[in-house]
Formats: C-alpha cells, structure tokens, sequence
C-alpha cells in the first residue's frame, strides 16, 4: 500500500512514464479483449491479428502524447480529457484499420474495431478514474469537509465535478425542489428534496450547503435561504450569474452569502442613456475616490468610456490603492482613458480648482466626507470643516472653473438630524442649494440615500467579525432600523441621478424596505451554522449584546424633510424641492461657519448647527474617542 501511495509524490515526468507503461498493458489487452467478445470465447483464433496486437501501444502512444493527453493531471481529471482519450482512440482505431489494408492481414473480422474503439476507450478513461478516485480515498478521506449542493441544475453539476478533486470539500448529495430531478444521480451524487435534509444533516454530518443557483432571481434566493435558516448548516454559495458569463469568477469559488440576497432586494436595469449623459467621453473627477462609495464611483465611471478619470483623495493610502486597482483594469482592457491620482484636500480650495482647471473637468462627484457618526459628534469642529467647509470650497472651485455638473454625495441622516455629522451634511447641501441660486454654467444637485452594504461605516462587516470571533454580536437597541443598499447599486443610481439635474435638486434614491438591525445579525448566525445563545437557548454560539445608542444616534432614518418627492424617469430615484437659503444668507453662514471653526469655538459652532439646519438640537459632551464602531 505505502509502495502505491509513493508513486503519487513521484517526480511528474516519472508519473508520465508510469501512465504510458500502464497504456502499453492497456491497449493490447483492450484489442485481445475485442476479439473474445467478438468470438464469444475467451480462448480467440487470431490469426494476423496477432500483429495488430503487438503493434497497437506503438501506433496508440504517439497519439496520445500529441494530443497531450499525458500532460493531463490525473486528480484533476476533467471532462476535456475524456474527450481527449476519445480522439485518441478513434485515431488509433483508424490507424489499424489502415495498417491491415496496408500490410494485407488475413483472419480479423471486420467487427473488431469499433468493438476495440469502445473497449479501449474504457479501460483508458476507467484507468484514470481510478486512479483518481484512489488518491481522493487515500488523501481526502477524513478531512475533507461534508457538503451538501442546493440546486442540481448545470451549474450544481460542475460545482460537484470541481469539488471531487477539491482537498477541502467532499461533495455528498444535491438539494432541489424540482420534483423531476428527486431521485436521480447526478455524477453518482443522488438529489434529495429539502424535507430530507435535516435527517441526511446527522447520517452525513452535514457541515456546509454550497448554493448552486446563479441565475435564480432576488426574491427566489431569499426564499432558499429563509427556508435553510431552519437547520443547524454553514450557508455559502457560489458567484452569481453575471460573474460567471463575464470570467471574473470560476464555478468553485465558494463565496460568503452577500446580505443583499438576504434582504432580496431586486435590481432595475440602469438606462444607459443616464449613465453616460454626464461621463462618456468627459473628463471626471471624484472626490473622496479611495472611500467605499467614491472607489466603486470610480470603478462604474470607468466602465462607461471617460476621456479621464481623475482621482482626488486626502488619504495616500487609499489613493495608492485605488489608483493600483483602476490602473491594472486599464491595462487589462488595453483602454486609452488617462487615469490621474492627486492627493488633496477638498478644504483646500486652490488646489481644487486648479486641478478642475488643468485637466479641463466636466463632472465632479463629491464623495469626500467624514460618515462615522460616533466619531464626527466627538471631533464636531473637524467635522464641519470637512464636510461643510470642504463642500463649500469644492462647490466655489467648480463655480469658478465653470463645470458641467456637480453631484454631492449625501445621507439621509442630513434629514433632521440628532448628529453633527448629519447637520454637516445638511449644511452641504445648503451650501449646493445656494450656488444652484447663481448664474452659472455649472448644475449643482444631491443625491441622498442611506446605508450601504460593505462600507466602512457597516455593520455587515462587523458582524461577520464578530461571528468568527465567537461573538457577541453588538446591537445598539433591540428597535433600531435602517435602510440598505449595495455599494455598486448606490453608485449607479447617483450616476443616473446626476444626469437629471437641472440645478439645486435633492435626488431621492428608492432604499427598499427598512430591516430591523437585531434581525439582520439574527439571520446571520443562523446562515452561519450557529444557534444564537438567550434565556430560551442557553447552551447556543453566539449571544447578542445591546449597547445602547450611541450619541446622536436615532432609531430610525429619514430621506425626506418635506413630503413632496416626485418621481423621476427612473423607478429607483426621486427628486425633492426643499426649502433652502437664500444666497446671501447662506455666505453669511459659512462665514460664521469658518470664525467658529477658526477660533476652536464649540458652543458656536453648535448654535449655528441648531439655527440653520431643521430639527437639529446640539448636545455638548467632552470629546473623547469611543472604540465602537459606526
């Protein structure tokens, strides 16, 4: 056993030579095995046939080898080179044909040879899959993880395929709910209904279910898992649809469950016509472009064909990062946009400008800002001078280098706000409203929305944190909702959005259905495998623990100040008039603004929050840094 077991840490070249040695047994035996089954003897008359005997391995081999079915890894064994030892075999199989009329052999029947194509064909292939099936006995065994598939269509067939030769999962049977398919084998792996599965969980030892359902709509993925909530299995799945087709992703990739399939919010196809009014062919610039939302900004503006796409970013780090990932695309697409990586500050207004100026800019997507909200109420002053004062020079250097658009990055938490950063932000988009007021070349608008899933300031990622660390989950208060949204969905309706502005609108994006945060983290230990750990299940994983709300923090969010949002040419964006200053009165505000922050001036500065921004109250408190995350 240990002699057999060594031949697989053999040199490559040596594991080649023992496959042909093997072939050389093989294919004679394959050709005398044809004659018995011709002459239904195991004791055959050969006559010249002899010849073809002793001659097969030399005319066989060469073939194979050009056809490079020996460069072929056996434990990764495909479909490919199945069909490989099939042309192999049809070539060797004419060859003898030839050779007999050629040499004029007597006594072989014309039968033998299709009955050699089908008997050499498998003992070649069957000799691989046994060999293959041998080193995942000896080397995958016991250590291997218990898996079973949901779905059993196409795309859960390769899935099972990939994984026979995978050293981390063992593929042991197919879940669907396709009554035709029940029953049946699909690559020796039989499909069960779901109704089976908690009794198939403790006979297999059941660890993961691997989701093989790509192309399944929203609602239907939220269904699956819903109903895989139930049972005591770590849920992950395999790239979506759209990843496969486009070759960014490969069928074993296992993936984490993204929350958006668990909210089952549905997609709208963009209207092409919108994403390109204000980029294809411009020169864009974006601040705050190594932040969540301003990096995929960037990465869909360079989808939509620029003439330059420039990158303005106060972090370097970021900036770095960011400038790496879009160069390397640009060379992948062998694309000619100039791609620039400045680092800025927006409170630095020549630079700004200068920038706009220089590189002859036509749209500029303001993403820079400071969103955590337990850190902007302990650091008020620095708060507003980037969020408030920075789009307010951003704004005076768009105005002067006379742009097309400008487009502000807002947050519904600017709608009455119980936060300084969501009245810096409110006072932004005063600062747009009030420049929207002035002759100008330049379209201000705003598009504001709400949480978006896998940003910095998420609670997706800091749960996931703190599952695999065994938690507690953290919670602030059992009530406590918000709105969600993909990074790359926000991006792209604050695309569209932008090219609708005619000047000093508030955009409106559709945020769905609100979910209850404690739900959320809920769902997640469960999709987990794990059991969540209360009064009712003391002997459960993971505990969730209430914090209490944070400063400034509210229950719920709001994306209107006033109920009067009309609907748009697109279903996911609506525009709102609001109420705003008039010019002169929002100078003077900025220029109190910067005296407050100048002179360090706190309870000033929270006057002026409280004065110019609707339903904001100032709460003073000593500024000291809370480790919570946002």
């Amino acid at each position: 056993m240990s002699k057999i077991k060594n031949i697989f840490f053999l040199p490559r070249w040596q594991k080649r030579l023992v496959i042909i040695g093997l072939d050389i047994v093989l294919l004679p035996f394959a050709l005398w095995l044809s004659y018995a089954l011709r002459l239904g003897t195991w004791t055959p008359k050969l006559n010249d046939g002899i010849w073809l005997i002793i001659i097969v391995p030399v005319i066989t081999i060469p073939i194979f080898i050009r056809l490079g079915l020996y460069r072929a890894i056996i434990r990764f064994l495909g479909h490919k080179a199945i069909i490989t030892a099939l042309q192999g075999v049809i070539f060797s199989t004419f060859g003898l044909v030839v050779i007999t009329y050629l040499f004029n052999l007597k006594g072989i029947p014309s039968s033998i040879y299709p009955i050699y194509l089908g008997t050499a064909f498998l003992l070649v292939g069957a000799s691989r899959y046994m060999i293959r099936r041998y080193y995942n006995f000896l080397y995958h065994k016991d250590n291997r993880i218990p898996v079973a598939i949901y779905g059993a269509g196409s795309s859960g067939a390769q899935l099972a395929q990939a994984l026979f030769s995978s050293p981390e999962y063992a593929p042991l049977f197919f879940i669907d709910d396709d009554k035709t398919l029940q029953g049946a084998y699909i690559h020796s792996l039989k499909v069960y209904p779901l109704n089976k599965f908690q009794e198939l969980i403790e006979l297999h030892d059941i660890k993961q279910v691997l989701l093989a359902v790509p192309s399944a709509s929203a609602s239907r993925r939220q269904e699956i898992l819903q109903s895989l909530e139930q049972y005591p299995v770590y849920v992950r799945s395999i790239p979506g649809m759209a990843d496969l087709v486009s070759g960014k992703s490969s069928i074993e990739e296992i993936r984490e469950i993204e929350i958006d399939e668990l909210l089952g919010r549905q997609t709208v196809n963009p209207q092409q016509e919108l994403l390109e009014h204000c980029i294809k062919n411009k020169n864009i610039l974006v601040t705050g472009a190594g932040g969540s939302i301003g990096s995929e900004l960037c990465r869909q503006i360079l989808q939509l064909q620029p003439e330059s796409l420039i990158l303005f970013e106060l972090s370097e780090f970021s900036l770095y990062q960011i400038e790496k990932e879009l160069s390397e695309l640009i060379e992948r697409d062998k694309s000619t946009i100039k791609l620039v990586a400045l680092l800025g500050s927006v409170q630095d207004q020549a630079r700004l400008e200068s920038a706009l100026t220089d590189y002859h800019v036509h749209t500029l997507y303001h993403a820079a800002a400071y969103k955590h909200v337990p850190l902007v109420e302990h650091n008020p002053i620095e708060g507003i001078k980037n969020n408030a004062l920075g789009t307010w020079c951003a704004a005076s250097a768009a105005f002067n280098a006379k742009i097309d658009h400008f487009v502000l990055i807002s947050t519904d938490k600017a709608v009455r706000p119980t936060n300084v950063m969501g009245a810096t932000k409110r006072i932004a988009e005063l600062v747009l409203q009030g420049f929207a007021q002035r002759e100008s070349k330049t379209r201000f608008a705003m598009v504001r929305f709400g949480n978006v899933l896998g940003s910095s300031g998420s609670v997706v990622p800091l749960f996931r944190r703190q599952i695999k660390t065994g938690g507690p989950i953290t919670v602030t208060h059992p009530d406590i909702i918000r709105y969600f949204m993909t990074i790359p969905e926000a991006a792209q309706l604050v695309i569209q959005a932008g090219a609708m502005a005619t000047g000093g609108e508030v955009f409106l994006l559709d945020m769905g259905t609100p979910v209850k945060i404690v739900d959320l983290a809920k769902r997640m230990i469960r999709l987990s495998g794990l059991e969540i750990k209360d009064e009712q299940n003391p002997d459960g994983d993971i505990t969730i623990q209430f914090t209490g709300l944070r400063p400034g923090e509210k229950l719920y969010e709001e994306l209107l100040i006033e109920s009067n949002a009309e609907a748009t040419s697109h279903p996911r964006i609506f525009k709102a008039n609001e109420s705003c200053l008039p010019w002169n009165e929002t100078e003077n505000l900025i220029k109190r603004m910067i005296q407050a922050t100048q002179q360090t001036n706190l309870i000033y500065a929270y006057d002026l929050l409280e004065k110019y921004v609707s339903g904001y109250q100032k709460f003073i408190h000593k500024p000291v840094i809370t480790s919570q995350a946002a």
